[in-house]
Order: C-alpha cells, then sequence, then structure tokens
C-alpha cells in the first residue's frame, strides 16, 4: 500500500480558532503570507495550504476538483477541529465542493472571487466587448516557453513572460513558482498537467443530490472582475443558503493582492461573527 498524499502546509500562531487558505490556479500558500501573519496577529492559527501539482505539495498524474477537495478534507479531519475555510478561484471551487461533500469539518467558508459553475474555455461569460478572456492556456504556455537551462536572472524570465502576462503583478504572482534548483531553474508547478487539465479546472462538479452546506458563507469578489455575476448568485444561494456576497471596489480576480486592506477588513468582521 503506498502512502496517503498529504499536502505541504504552514501554520502561523500558536493557539486560537483555525482558519485555512487554499490558493487558486499557479499559486501557493506562500501567497497568503502577508494575510496569514495579520490574523495570526490577531489571535488565529492561520494555515496555508500548497495544493497538488504546487508550491512544494507532490504532482499527481492528474487535476481533479474530487481528488484535491478529498486530499483537503484529510488534512482538516487531522486538526480535529471546524476551521474557517478561504479559498480563491480554483481554490475556491476545491473549497465549495469539500464544504458540500464534508460539512461537519467547517465552521464557516469564505469563497473568493470564484463561483460553482463552469467557466467557457474561450470568450468571455458577458456581453462586455472589454471582457478578458481566460488568460490561464496562454500563461502556461508562456511559462513553458522559457529556456530554463540558458535563463540567467529571474529578470530575464520576467521579460520572456512580459508580452503574454502584461500586468506586473501577475507576472510577480506566476514567478514565485520559479525557484532556483542547483546551477539552474525549475517550476514549482506541473505545467504539463495543468495545461492538459485546464478544461476541468473550468468546470465545477455536480454536488451529491440534495446537498448544501448551511454554515455562514462570506462571499467576497473584485467589482472588476467577470468571475462573479448576477446570474450566479441563485446557484451560489442554492447551495450554500448563508451566502453573503460582498463586491470589493477597485478590484479585479486577485481581489486580495489588489485591495489588500478592505479584504484583510472584509474577513476580519466575518471572522469575527462567526467565531462568537
Amino acid at each position: 500500500m503506498t502512502d496517503p498524499v498529504r499536502l505541504a502546509a504552514r501554520t502561523l500562531g500558536d493557539t486560537g480558532p483555525r482558519v485555512v487558505f487554499v490558493h487558486g490556479l499557479f499559486g501557493q500558500g506562500r501567497n497568503w503570507t502577508t494575510i496569514a501573519r495579520q490574523l495570526a496577529e490577531d489571535g488565529h492559527r492561520v494555515t496555508l495550504l500548497d495544493l497538488p501539482n504546487h508550491g512544494h505539495s507532490p504532482w499527481t498524474e492528474r487535476v481533479d476538483y474530487l481528488d484535491m477537495a478529498e486530499l483537503l478534507a484529510a488534512e482538516l479531519a487531522a486538526f480535529g477541529e471546524p476551521v474557517t475555510l478561504v479559498g480563491h478561484s480554483m481554490g475556491g471551487k476545491v473549497a465549495m465542493l469539500l464544504a458540500l461533500r464534508s460539512p461537519a469539518l467547517l465552521r464557516a467558508l469564505v469563497v473568493v472571487d470564484m463561483a460553482p459553475v463552469e467557466y467557457p474555455e474561450t470568450g468571455g461569460r458577458t456581453e462586455d466587448p472589454d471582457e478578458e478572456a481566460s488568460p490561464f492556456a496562454a500563461f502556461i504556455t508562456a511559462m513553458k516557453a522559457i529556456d530554463l537551462g540558458s535563463l540567467a536572472t529571474r529578470e530575464d524570465a520576467d521579460a520572456a513572460l512580459r508580452p503574454a502576462v502584461p500586468s506586473t503583478m501577475v507576472r510577480s504572482f506566476l514567478l514565485q513558482s520559479l525557484v532556483r534548483d542547483g546551477g539552474g531553474w525549475r517550476w514549482r508547478l506541473n505545467l504539463d498537467v495543468l495545461g492538459r487539465d485546464l478544461a476541468t479546472l473550468r468546470g465545477f462538479p455536480e454536488p451529491p443530490a440534495g446537498a448544501h452546506f448551511d454554515g455562514p458563507v462570506l462571499w467576497i469578489a473584485g467589482a472588476n472582475s467577470h468571475y462573479v455575476l448576477d446570474t450566479d448568485r441563485p446557484r451560489m444561494a442554492g447551495l450554500f443558503p448563508l451566502v453573503r456576497l460582498v463586491r470589493v471596489k477597485n478590484a479585479g480576480h486577485w481581489v486580495h493582492s489588489e485591495a489588500p486592506e478592505v479584504f484583510v477588513e472584509t474577513l476580519r468582521r466575518f471572522l469575527q461573527q462567526v467565531e462568537t
């Protein structure tokens, strides 16, 4: 029998209610470090997890939401107490699925700029001609195109990504997964599998019949993002009856990076409510 897959984790804070963060596609737990430190100072134990094929967690043969939710459930069960689970983007879908399948593991749920729906492979979700189509396939192509064997500096990698990733913030985010390996470089992302299974990541598995999560749910969306539309609200409310939506002005899909102060304050207020 093979050993079960364990997700890489880091915890800040020694006591208090536990909050667990799950990153999005191309991310890793360390992306949440600044926010985690603030919550730890407030008296929380904050665990940052790397999902499979990201960060320090193992690589797998496929990317599948049910697989990721099961691995995440095993980690949460080991804590021996319900947690508040925060998931962004892909991690938001993993978190929603876990809440629907293993609700006893959660005190509360926070979903950041993601809905329990399938997203289009090409084109946008609205009639807005300025809506940005999903860029993730282009990101993967650009990352794989970098010749790591001849790469000299991180600045050179940044320049190579710029045509496909014009946002300095997003390039910095992607480059956090480019690390030194001996005398060369490597990606901590399983780019081949992530690229192959992007269609799976656009979807959302059908929840068990009649499933719903009756705990408190905070749904945070970027006002400039099209990942959460008004048409998504009935689906979200049907699965999560106690959901409350907060739209953050002047923020897009990476809400917590684009409006960190507003994000942290919104999260703090929610935690105060669910932990009393």
